[in-house]
C-alpha cells in the first residue's frame, strides 16, 4: 500500500487508500474486518473502543478544540491552544506547551531543529491537513513525557537526513493512569519516498505507555519514490510497544528492515494488523532474524509475555525489489503459553521467489511462491 503525500489533504485512511487506487471491494471488507472485529472485542471481551478524534469546531472566536472523552465531551476554548504554523521556533512550541497551551498544527511541512516535548498531561497536539513533521538532527519528532491524557492525531512524521533512535515516543516505563491513556490517532510514519536525500530511522513509534490507545497507526518505509533503497532509507522496526495493557485498532506496518512490531508489554490487545514484508532485501543473508533463523517476522510478542489477544492481522509477501529467493521462517511469532492467542490470522503470497515457511511459530503454510503459488490467503483461525 502507499502513503499519503504532502500536498493533499487527506480525510481519512478510506479516502487516502481510495485515492492511491486500493479496489473498492478490498477497501470494503477491510473496514467490515476490522469494524467486526471492534464489535466483537467489546462483547465478548470487554474491550475498549478507540475514542473519537479531537476536532476543531466552529471558527474565529467560537470555536472549539473538542477534546472526547470515554464518554462525553471536554470542550476547550481556542484560546487555550497555540496555533502553530511553519516556521515557529520549536522553543516557543515547547514552551506553550509547558506553559499549559495545547497545539494546532497547521498543514505544511515543519523541519525541525529539535524535538517537541510534550511535559504535562492531558495536553493535545492536532495536525489539520495532516502537518508533516521531519526531525533534521537525528532526535525524535515529538517526546511525550506523561502517560496521562496525551492525545495526538492527525500527523504525519517523516524520517529525516540524520538517523533517528525513534521518530514519536510516548510514555515512560511505569505507572500510568487506566482511566486517562494516551492516544495516538491518525498518525502515519514514512521511511524515505518523499524526501530528497538518503534518511533513516532505527524505529517510527516507540510506545512505552501503559493502558495507552493506539488508533490508526501506518508506518511505511517507502518501496516507491525518492532515495529508496536496501541502504538509502533504512528502518528497522515501525512499533515497539513496551507499555503494559496497550490496545491497537487498524495498526498498518510495511517494508521495514526487521522486525516490523515487537510487542513486549503484558495485557496488550491488537484489533487489525496489516503488514507487507520488505520488498528488496539484496539476500538472504542480509534478512535474517538470528544465523538459524531466516528472516523477520512481521509481528513479534516477545519471550517473557504472558497475556496478549491479536484478532484479524494478516502479513503479505511481496519480493519485487530483487532477485533473491527469499524465505521468512514464519509471519508471526509468540511465546508458547495459553495467554498469548491469535485469532483469523493469515499469510499472502503475492509476489517474488520464496514467501512464509509457517503462519506463526512453525504452524500453517508454508505460504510461498511454490506452495500455494496463488494470491490467495492462507488462515490459521486460532493460535495455540
Amino acid at each position: 500500500m502507499r502513503p499519503c503525500v504532502r500536498s493533499n489533504r487527506v480525510s481519512s485512511r478510506r479516502d487516502l487508500l481510495e485515492k492511491f487506487g486500493m479496489p473498492q471491494r478490498v477497501l470494503a471488507d477491510r473496514e467490515e474486518h476490522r469494524l467486526g472485529a471492534l464489535r466483537r472485542q467489546r462483547l465478548e471481551h470487554g474491550g475498549r473502543i478507540a475514542r473519537p478524534r479531537p476536532v476543531v469546531e466552529g471558527q474565529d472566536d467560537l470555536a472549539l478544540l473538542q477534546l472526547p472523552a470515554v464518554t462525553g465531551l471536554k470542550a476547550v476554548t481556542i484560546g487555550d491552544s497555540r496555533h502553530v504554523t511553519v516556521g515557529t521556533p520549536v522553543l516557543a512550541i515547547d514552551i506553550a506547551l509547558a506553559l499549559g497551551k495545547n497545539l494546532i498544527l497547521a498543514p505544511g511541512v515543519y523541519d525541525l531543529n529539535q524535538p517537541i516535548v510534550v511535559s504535562r498531561a492531558d495536553t493535545v497536539i492536532l495536525g489539520l491537513g495532516f502537518a508533516t513533521l521531519v526531525p533534521q538532527h537525528g532526535s525524535a519528532a515529538i517526546v511525550v513525557v506523561p502517560n496521562d491524557g496525551v492525545k495526538l492525531s492527525g500527523l504525519i512524521i517523516d524520517a529525516g537526513p540524520v538517523n533517528s533512535p525513534a521518530l514519536l515516543s510516548v510514555g515512560f516505563p511505569g505507572p500510568a493512569n487506566a482511566g486517562n491513556p494516551d492516544l495516538i490517532q491518525d498518525v502515519f510514519f514514512r521511511i524515505g519516498g518523499a524526501e530528497s536525500t538518503p534518511v533513516s530511522a532505527t524505529v517510527s513509534l516507540l510506545d512505552n505507555a501503559s493502558n495507552s490507545i493506539i488508533d490508526d497507526v501506518w508506518a511505511w518505509r517507502a518501496d516507491h519514490g525518492n532515495d529508496v533503497g536496501w541502504t538509502q532509507n533504512k528502518g528497522n522496526t515501525g512499533l515497539i510497544v513496551t507499555g503494559n495493557n496497550v490496545t491497537a485498532y487498524g495498526l498498518a506496518v510495511e517494508h521495514y528492515q526487521k522486525y516490523e512490531v515487537t510487542w513486549s508489554g503484558q495485557g496488550g490487545s491488537d484489533i487489525f494488523f496489516e503488514n507487507e514484508l520488505p520488498y528488496d532485501p539484496p539476500s538472504q543473508s542480509a534478512w535474517m532474524a538470528s544465523p538459524t533463523q531466516d528472516g523477520y517476522p512481521a509481528f513479534l510478542v516477545s519471550q517473557g509475555v504472558k497475556t496478549f489477544q491479536g484478532y484479524g492481522m494478516g502479513s503479505y509477501v511481496a519480493f519485487s525489489q530483487t532477485t533473491a529467493t527469499l524465505h521468512d521462517a514464519e509471519a508471526f511469532q509468540s511465546p508458547d503459553t495459553p495467554g498469548v492467542q491469535f485469532h483469523n490470522i493469515f499469510a499472502v503470497w503475492i509476489t517474488g521467489s520464496g514467501g512464509d515457511d509457517s503462519i506463526i511459530n512453525g504452524v500453517g503454510g508454508p505460504v510461498t511462491s511454490t506452495h500455494p503459488g496463488t494470491v490467495e490467503p492462507v488462515d490459521v483461525m486460532s493460535y495455540p
